[in-house]
C-alpha cells in the first residue's frame, strides 16, 4: 500500500514541478501462440525532459501490471526521442483485454490540451482472444505519430497502419484520454479555417488549415474486422507541430487504384513537383513492402523542384487476399524562408492494389438423368481452399469484367448453390437438393476459387446444360371456380419429346395426381388418361371429385406409364416435377388491403396481374401488376367488402414450351378496417438539472401520419436498462410537453411516448431518449480553520448528483491526515489519528467522486492540493 502511496505522492508532486514529457505513441501486438503475445509499446517524448523512461508500468488487461524495460531509442530532430518497450505475455484464456499504458505527463505547452504538462499520457489498445476467429495480430503503424505543417497551410497525415492478416481497417478520430483512460476534460479538436477531418476508409487525416501556430494532440482509433465483426482496436495518440513558415506543401500527381491477376506485374510510374522549387525526397510505406515477395521502390529518391520513382511489384498467388493492399507515398520538401526559418511539409496519396486469383478453367456441365455434372480444371493457384458454385436459369450471356470484379455479382442473377472443398476436388452434382433438376430449364453455372481468407478469385466462363425433354412438364394449374365443394382446376403439360421408346414402347397413359397445399405432401391418384399409341393428350379438368378451391391450394404432378410388352403390366416411366395453384391471401388495413400470394411451380413467374371485381360491368377488371407476389389496393372504404383474383404470366427457359404460361388463383373477398396505430411520436427530451426537471416535447402525429390521434401515454425509467414503466397521460392531442418535476436525486433517465387513436390502437414503442445528470463536484484551493466561524470546515465548493465519494488527505510527507466517504467532506483540520491540529501548509488529496449517471455510480478521479492557513 505504501508502494501506490508513494506512486501518488509522486504524481502529485511531478504535477506541481511541471514534469513534461510524452507527445505521442500507441501500443500493438503480434500472436505467438493460442495465449502468448509480444506487445510493443512505440512513445514519442521530450528528449531534454528529465523525465526519461527506460522502463513502463503496463497493465495487461487480465489484471495484472509489469515494468517492461525499453529496448530502443533515438534521439531525432526538434527535441523528439523515439522509444520502443516490447515484452511477451501470456493470457489465461479467451477474452477481450484491454492493455494500457500510463505516464504522469504529457509535454507542456500543448494547444488544444488545458494545462498538458498536468495531464497524463494515456494509450490502449483492444485484444480480443477468440478461438473462433482464429490468428490475429493486430495492425502495425507504419508511419510515425510526430509531424510538423505550416500555418495556414494544409497538413496530411496517414498513420499507415497495415494488417498483416489482412483484416479490414477503419479510422476514427476520438479525444485524447488521460488516467484512467477518460477523454481529457476541456479537449478540443485542432482549430481549422475549413475543415479537421479523418477518412474513415483510407486514414487521411486532412486539416485544412492550422489557423494557429504550437503543438498539438491528436488520437485516431483504428478498428480491425473481420467477416463483419470488429476483432480489435489499436488508439495511436500523435502529436502535430505547426510553424509559422513562408512554405507551400508539394504535390503528387495522381495515382490510380489498381486490381491485378496474381502473376502479373503492378508497374506505376509517380511524380511530384514542389511549387517553390523546393529539394524533395520520396519515400513509400505499405503492405507490399511487408510481404515475402517485397515491391521494388528504390527509396529515398530526391530532386529539386521535382521527383519521380518508379513502383514495382511482381505478385503471386501468396498475395491474394480479401483486401487490397495500400500503398502510401510520402513527399517531403525542405524550405528555408526569407527569415532563415526552415520547414518541412509533405503530401501524402494512398493508391490500392487489390491482388486477385485468376478464374477456373474449362468449366462443362452435362446432364445426366434428371441432374447435371460440373467439371473443371484445378486453378492456378495451389493456394486455394476451395471451390464456390453458382447457377442461374437461363444464360447470362456476358462476361464478367477481371481482374476487377471478383466472385459472381448478384446483378448477373446467378445464386450461389454449393461448395467444394479442396485445392483438387473440382466437380460437382446439381441433383437440385436431392429432389431432381426440372425439365425445361435450361441451367447454367459459374465456379470460383476461394482463398484461406475468404478471398474470391474472379468467375469461371458461364457453361449451360438442360435435361432432356424425356417426361411430360406440366404447365399449368389455373383455378377456373372457386368453390368450397365444387371448384375447378385445369392441368395442362407440355408432351415429352426425347423419350427413348425402345426401352419405354407404347401404348402410354397420364396418371394425375392431386395433394392438398403447395409441396404434394399427400399425392392421391385423381384420373387418368385412356391407353394411348401417342403422346398428345396433355389436358385435364379437376372436378369430378370435391374440390376446395374457396379454402386451400392444391398441388398437381403427371405421372407416365407405359404398358409392358411381355407381363402387359403398367410400369412407371417418369414424373412431372410438382406445381402447385396461385393462392391468395388478404390482409385488411386501415383503408386498404394488401394482397399476397403463393405458389411452388417448376417455371419462372415474372408478372402479376391483379383484378378487382366491377361491380358496373358485373366481371373482373384489372387494377395493376406486380413483380413480386404483393400488391395494396389503398383508397378504399372501410366495412366494404372487395373481391379479386390474381393471374400469373411465366415461361420456362428452355424452347418448345408454351409462352405465356397463364394461371389464375381463386377469388377471394375482404373489407378494409382501421387497425393501423399511428405513427410514434419523435420525442425531444431537455434535462434541467438546476431545477431538478425534465422537460419532454414531442410532435403530434395528426400533422403528418394519422387523423384520429386522441392522447398519448408517458413511459419512463430511471435507468438505461430498466424497463419502462407508464407515469402518466395526456387526453389532448395538441398538448404535446409535459414536464417531470422534483427529480431531488437524479433526473437521469429514459422516456418514450406513445400516441393512442379513436379506436383504441397504440403507435409502436417509438425511440427511447434518455437524458443523463450534470454532477458537479468541486473542492476548494484554501482552508482556514482558525475558529471564527468562517471557512472553518473543509467543504465542498459544488455538489450535485454524487451519490458518495472517497477521499484520502495527506501531509507533504505522504501521511494520511483524514478520510471520509462523506461527500459534504465537514473536515476541522485535525489529524484524525491524533486529534491535534494540523499546522499549516500545503495538503495534496486524492478522491473518487460516485457521480450519480443513467447507466448507474461512475467513479471519476479527483487529485489536487490546498494551502491550510490558520489565522495568526
Amino acid at each position: 500500500m505504501k508502494r501506490y502511496i508513494a506512486l501518488a505522492i509522486f504524481v502529485l508532486f511531478s504535477e506541481v514541478v511541471s514534469a513534461t514529457h510524452n507527445r505521442a505513441g500507441e501500443i500493438t501486438f503480434r500472436q505467438l501462440s493460442a495465449l502468448t503475445y509480444e506487445i510493443t509499446i512505440v512513445t514519442y517524448t521530450k528528449g531534454s525532459s528529465p523525465a526519461d523512461r527506460p522502463a513502463l508500468l503496463i497493465s495487461w488487461g487480465d489484471g495484472l501490471v509489469d515494468s517492461i524495460p525499453r529496448t530502443f531509442y533515438a534521439d531525432l530532430a526538434n527535441d523528439v526521442r523515439h522509444n520502443i518497450y516490447t515484452a511477451n505475455h501470456s493470457y489465461p484464456g479467451p477474452a477481450d483485454y484491454w492493455i494500457s499504458v500510463e505516464d504522469p505527463n504529457r509535454n507542456l505547452g500543448v494547444e488544444n490540451i488545458p494545462n498538458s504538462v498536468n495531464v497524463p499520457f494515456f494509450i490502449m489498445t483492444e485484444l480480443q482472444i477468440n478461438p473462433f476467429v482464429g490468428v490475429n495480430n493486430s495492425p502495425q503503424l507504419l508511419n510515425p505519430p510526430i509531424d510538423q505543417g505550416c500555418l495556414g497551410k494544409k497538413f496530411v497525415h496517414n498513420p499507415m497502419a497495415f494488417d498483416v492478416d489482412g483484416d479490414s481497417l477503419s479510422y476514427k478520430l476520438v479525444p485524447c484520454m488521460d488516467a484512467p483512460g477518460h477523454y481529457i476534460t476541456g479537449y478540443t479538436y485542432p482549430i481549422a479555417s475549413t475543415s479537421f477531418t479523418l477518412n474513415p476508409v483510407t486514414g487521411d487525416l486532412i486539416w485544412d488549415s492550422p489557423t494557429h501556430t504550437g503543438e498539438y494532440n491528436v488520437a485516431i482509433l483504428i478498428e480491425e474486422w473481420r467477416h463483419g465483426h470488429m476483432i480489435g482496436q489499436v488508439t495511436r495518440d500523435m502529436q502535430i507541430t505547426i510553424l509559422k513558415c513562408d512554405n507551400d506543401p508539394p504535390v503528387i500527381d495522381p495515382i490510380p487504384n489498381i486490381c491485378i491477376l496474381a502473376g502479373d506485374t503492378v508497374r506505376q510510374h509517380i511524380t511530384a513537383h514542389d511549387p517553390n522549387l523546393d529539394f524533395l525526397t520520396m519515400t513509400a510505406t505499405g503492405g507490399p513492402f511487408q510481404v515475402a515477395n517485397p515491391a521494388i521502390f528504390i527509396q529515398p529518391v530526391t530532386g529539386s523542384g521535382t521527383v519521380a520513382n518508379d513502383f514495382t511489384w511482381v505478385t503471386d498467388c501468396g498475395n491474394v487476399q480479401t483486401q487490397p493492399y495500400q500503398v502510401l507515398v510520402k513527399v517531403q520538401d525542405v524550405h528555408t524562408d526569407q527569415n532563415f526559418i526552415t520547414s518541412h511539409l509533405v503530401d501524402l496519396k494512398s493508391f490500392q492494389i487489390e491482388v486477385v486469383g485468376p478464374a477456373p478453367e474449362n468449366l462443362s456441365a452435362v446432364a445426366l438423368g434428371n441432374t447435371i455434372r460440373l467439371h473443371w480444371d484445378p486453378d492456378a493457384c495451389p493456394q486455394v481452399v476451395g471451390y464456390k458454385i453458382y447457377r442461374r436459369n437461363g444464360a447470362y450471356g456476358s462476361p464478367i469484367p477481371c481482374p476487377c470484379q471478383t466472385g459472381v455479382p448478384s446483378y448477373t442473377g446467378y445464386a450461389f448453390l454449393g461448395n467444394d472443398s479442396g485445392y483438387t476436388n473440382t466437380a460437382f452434382i446439381d441433383d437440385g437438393n436431392g429432389i431432381g433438376l426440372v425439365h425445361g430449364t435450361d441451367y447454367c453455372y459459374m465456379v470460383v476459387a476461394v482463398f484461406p481468407d475468404s478471398a474470391l478469385s474472379c468467375a469461371s466462363a458461364e457453361a449451360c446444360a438442360q435435361l432432356k425433354k424425356d417426361l411430360p412438364v406440366i404447365t399449368n394449374v389455373d383455378v377456373i371456380t372457386t368453390d368450397a365443394t365444387n371448384g375447378e382446376i385445369n392441368i395442362a403439360w407440355s408432351k415429352p419429346t426425347e423419350l427413348d421408346t425402345v426401352q419405354n414402347p407404347g401404348p402410354f397413359r397420364y396418371r394425375i395426381y392431386r395433394s392438398d397445399g403447395f409441396f404434394g405432401a399427400s399425392f392421391q391418384l385423381i384420373d387418368s388418361t385412356g391407353m394411348i399409341d401417342g403422346l398428345n393428350d396433355t389436358l385435364f379438368t379437376d372436378h369430378h371429385t370435391p374440390i376446395n378451391t374457396d379454402g386451400i391450394p392444391y398441388s398437381y404432378r403427371i405421372l407416365l406409364v407405359h404398358t409392358n410388352s411381355i407381363s402387359h403390366e403398367y410400369e412407371d416411366v417418369g414424373t412431372s416435377q410438382t406445381a402447385s395453384s396461385v393462392w391468395l391471401s388478404i390482409s385488411p388495413s386501415d383503408n386498404k388491403l394488401n394482397l399476397s400470394w403463393e405458389e411452388h411451380v417448376p417455371w419462372t413467374d415474372t408478372l402479376y396481374y391483379i383484378y378487382r371485381w366491377n361491380s358496373s360491368l358485373s366481371q373482373f377488371d384489372s387494377i395493376g401488376n406486380s413483380p413480386t407476389r404483393q400488391y395494396s389496393d389503398t383508397g378504399l372504404a372501410n366495412g366494404v367488402n372487395y373481391c379479386y383474383k390474381v393471374r400469373s404470366i411465366g415461361k420456362y427457359s428452355g424452347a418448345g414450351f408454351v409462352f405465356p404460361i397463364l394461371n389464375n388463383s381463386e377469388q377471394k373477398c375482404a373489407a378494409a378496417v382501421d387497425n393501423v396505430p399511428p405513427c410514434a411520436p419523435v420525442l425531444n427530451l431537455l434535462g434541467v438539472c438546476k431545477d431538478h426537471e425534465n422537460i419532454l416535447n414531442w410532435n403530434n402525429p395528426n400533422a403528418s401520419c394519422a387523423d384520429d390521434v386522441l392522447g398519448y401515454y408517458i413511459y419512463y425509467s430511471p435507468t438505461q436498462d430498466g424497463a419502462l414503466v407508464k407515469i402518466d397521460s395526456i387526453s389532448d392531442p395538441q398538448i404535446t410537453t409535459y414536464i417531470h418535476s422534483n427529480l431531488l436525486i437524479s433526473i437521469a433517465g429514459c422516456y418514450m411516448i406513445v400516441a393512442y387513436d379513436s379506436v383504441g390502437n397504440e403507435s409502436q414503442d417509438g425511440i427511447k431518449v434518455c437524458v443523463d445528470n450534470c454532477p458537479l463536484y468541486a473542492l476548494p484551493n484554501v482552508f482556514t480553520p482558525d475558529g471564527n466561524g468562517f471557512n472553518d470546515l473543509f467543504l465542498p465548493l459544488s455538489l450535485e448528483y454524487v451519490k458518495d465519494i472517497d477521499i484520502k488527505i495527506y501531509n507533504r510527507w505522504g501521511e494520511v491526515v483524514f478520510s471520509t466517504t462523506d461527500p459534504g467532506i465537514n473536515w476541522d483540520g485535525k489529524n484524525m489519528k491524533s486529534k491535534n491540529d494540523c499546522p499549516d501548509g500545503v495538503y495534496y488529496y486524492i478522491c473518487f467522486v460516485h457521480e450519480i449517471h443513467l447507466e448507474g455510480i461512475r467513479p471519476v478521479l479527483m487529485k489536487g492540493f490546498f494551502h491550510l492557513i490558520r489565522g495568526r
